[in-house]
């Protein structure tokens, strides 16, 4: 009997063991779908604020002409990044850079405007935290440079002001914005103030965040903010009226865009959003006045940029309120940070480093950059940032950086300058613009924020020198960089094909094309046995750089004419087009004229397709000819010129037939 009380009590206390067991499962099982739902809906809501085209005019960078309060404010309480650099100093490529997470050299999407394919599974970062549950929006530009994978990328992408923003979001729902400022586009420097800047300001639908109406007393407030004469000007620029102006308005500009950064964080603050969100702000690039926007010095990459992280994120930063830090950024770093935050992993083709979030602390020594075609202006130079110094590696030394660009042009104070030039009236620095530039350029930016003093060939800077070539090099392969094929080609191969996957391996000699362009641009007349084989190459883009090596040698590339003369019927186009430039400095003027004559005859167009590229590229050739010479291609030229469509050829000869002759 009392055997089988015991039996009975195990039998009993094994069944009430194993039930509890069971329900602490279920509970566990149930605590953890909690515990995700939790963590889904306490994932951080994430803004990127995108100004456009400006440089640290603000007074958190110690800029004390800036008038910003806001985002002095948002620096205060935020952190503060000293060293953050645009991978291009130009919109499409770096916005292309900023989208995907990859360098747009290395993706093909490197030159101004174009329409490339990239691979289906290289996705826009956005479309990885709409499949975690994110709602994703993106306001209105996007001029990402790529014609694929912008769907399944954004739940919403043409909405304007603040109220619409988040109008299809679920409730509690996580969400990302590409919240995306016009206030200080270029543009706002294109004819004068009063029927340009303010009434933009004033205009509801394009000049404000937030779709508010800019009221009479709100617009007066910022009615010459700044003087014309109160800016210091850059010793790379003369003093002259117009530039005075175009400084004066653009810190106008830049103060218009804080007031409406402002009214936004505002309205986040206003609605309970701001202690859910990590804000970022930033300008796409730097600029916007000559010598910034489009060029790989410091006045075009280096960009402000300003987090904020409310107090429950801040267990993601290792950065306090307030802080200020050196670290080197660039923007092929955003993507993979934003995913680090959300929590999702990282996808391995990205190319940059997290730098908030778990994980961040490995930090990058060198920001690389990198300048192709600008607009219709071809030319080639690559860049490396570090903490101290800045180092410059063109391609094209032959082509000036004052390349006449119709957009930059639109600004009175280009022409003021190129005018000064003209006249005599500027100085050594401000010269130099105009007029070809070192292969190698190397700077101290502590003592030389404005890039004027080259130490490239300063005896005691040689260590730094070569550390930033070995630093440049090794990124051109880790990247399998595209900057060195010329872009009639690249489009030429891609039909069916994605220039990605395509270049590369047998189809892409990297380090010989590398090399060959390396000591083509140092245009050094011991290279002559070099870029004689180069002519003779297998490879199209190896001839290509050799025929650039012969044209920056000049008289120098004597013996190369009979060479130069067969690659006239060269196959590839570019090759024909930089042939028939050398040859044309080496006495050949009547060859030159006849090839080049052949390619603009063709007048098959696709907007960036590859006949465009390829008359472009031969105007910018007939465009430093002696005017006698370029007067023989009228004809042409005005065909191009009177063209319908657009295009980048179409620009290079609406300009030809503005220069005075014609």
């Amino acid at each position: 009997m009392i055997s089988n009380i015991i039996k009975n009590l195990r039998f009993y206390s094994f069944v009430v063991i194993f039930i509890s067991a069971i329900l602490i499962i279920v509970q566990s099982g149930c605590d953890a779908v909690r515990d995700e739902d939790v963590e889904v809906h306490q994932k951080p809501n994430i803004i990127f604020l995108v100004s456009e085209d400006n440089s640290a005019f603000l007074g958190a960078y110690g800029d004390q002409y800036a008038n910003t309060p806001n985002l002095d404010r948002m620096a205060e309480n935020g952190i503060l990044y000293k060293n953050v650099f645009a991978n291009a100093p130009v919109c499409a490529p770096s916005r292309s850079t900023i989208i995907t997470g990859m360098y747009a050299n290395s993706l093909g999407s490197h030159q101004m405007r174009s329409s490339i394919l990239i691979p289906a599974n290289f996705r826009f970062f956005p479309y990885y935290l709409r499949e975690a549950g994110y709602y994703t929006v993106n306001r209105q530009k996007k001029d990402y440079n790529i014609s694929n994978n912008h769907e399944e990328t954004w739940d919403d992408e043409e909405w304007w002001d603040y109220d619409g923003m988040l109008k299809d979001r679920s409730e509690g729902q996580p969400f990302f914005a590409m919240f995306n400022t016009f206030m200080t586009h270029e543009n706002r420097l294109h004819n004068d103030r009063e029927s340009n800047l303010l009434p933009y300001y004033r205009d509801a639908a394009i000049g404000s965040m937030t779709g508010t109406p800019a009221s009479d007393e709100r617009v007066e407030r910022f009615n010459y903010l700044h003087e014309p004469g109160s800016i210091p000007i850059p010793p790379y620029h003369p003093d002259t009226p117009e530039i005075q102006d175009d400084w004066a308005r653009y810190y106008d500009a830049v103060s218009m865009m804080d007031d409406e950064v402002g009214e936004f964080l505002n309205n986040l603050e206003r609605d309970g959003l701001l202690d859910n969100t990590i804000v970022f702000y930033f300008s796409d690039h730097g600029g916007v006045l000559g010598r910034s926007k489009r060029f790989v010095f410091e006045s075009g990459l280096h960009v402000p940029f300003i987090v904020h992280v409310p107090e429950k994120y801040q267990n993601l930063v290792d950065l306090g309120p307030g802080s200020r830090t050196d670290r080197v950024i660039s923007f092929v770093d955003l993507a993979p940070t934003v995913l680090n935050l959300a929590g999702l992993e990282i996808p391995k083709h990205f190319q940059g480093e997290p730098f908030l979030g778990p994980d961040s602390d490995h930090e990058e020594e060198y920001a690389f950059g990198f300048r192709g075609r600008m607009d219709e202006r071809y030319d080639l130079s690559l860049t490396v940032r570090s903490k101290d110094y800045r180092y410059i590696r063109n391609y094209m030394p032959h082509r000036p950086w004052g390349q006449r660009v119709n957009y930059l042009w639109q600004a009175a104070s280009m022409g003021s300058w190129e005018q000064a030039y003209e006249d005599g009236e500027t100085d050594a620095y401000q010269s130099r613009f105009w007029e070809s530039k070192p292969a190698e350029e190397l700077y101290y930016i502590h003592d030389d924020p404005h890039n004027v003093h080259n130490l490239a060939s300063d005896p005691d800077y040689g260590v730094v020198l070569d550390e930033m070539r070995t630093a440049k090099k090794e990124w051109i392969f880790r990247t399998n960089s595209k900057s060195f094929i010329p872009e009639g080609e690249y489009l030429k191969a891609l039909g069916e094909n994605i220039g990605y996957e395509f270049f590369t391996g047998q189809n892409y000699n990297l380090e010989q094309i590398h090399e060959i362009a390396s000591l083509a641009s140092f245009g050094d007349p011991k290279h002559l046995p070099e870029l004689e084989n180069a002519l003779l190459h297998d490879d199209p883009i190896i001839r290509y750089w050799g025929a650039v090596g012969a044209r920056i040698l000049g008289d120098d590339a004597k013996g190369l004419d009979e060479i130069l003369i067969r690659r006239l019927k060269d196959e590839t186009a570019d090759v024909r087009i930089a042939a028939a430039e050398a040859l044309y400095f080496l006495g050949h003027r009547d060859d030159a004229i006849t090839a080049l004559k052949e390619i603009l005859q063709n007048q098959e167009f696709e907007q960036f397709g590859p006949m465009e590229a390829k008359r472009a590229h031969a105007l910018n050739v007939v465009n430093v000819f002696d005017l006698e010479d370029m007067l023989k291609f009228k004809e042409e030229i005005e065909a191009i010129a009177s063209r319908e469509e657009a295009g980048y050829d179409k620009r290079v000869a609406e300009y030809l037939l503005t220069l005075e002759g014609f």
